[in-house]
């Protein structure tokens, strides 16, 4: 049974990173963000994915809807 939004494969590809179900999960789950760090904020971007991240949230793109569930997905 698949857990993950399955946009999440695309939004995965898109920042460089291992983009099958067990991959993605295991990304959530080792990747965990304190409440208080924000998605973009997180020590384990590179400043290509950090720039990608806080493009999308502050222009509102198309993948903005999907870094918001990772977002939450990461403050579980």
């Amino acid at each position: 049974m698949d857990t993950v939004n399955p946009a999440f494969s695309s939004l995965f590809s898109q920042l460089g990173l291992d983009n099958d179900e067990e991959a993605m999960q295991q990304f959530i789950a080792s990747h965990q963000l304190p409440p208080h760090v924000r998605i973009a904020d997180a020590p384990y971007w590179n400043a290509a994915q950090r720039a990608f991240i806080e493009e999308a949230i502050l222009e509102d793109a198309q993948w903005a809807e999907v870094i918001g569930h990772l977002d939450s997905s990461l403050h579980q």
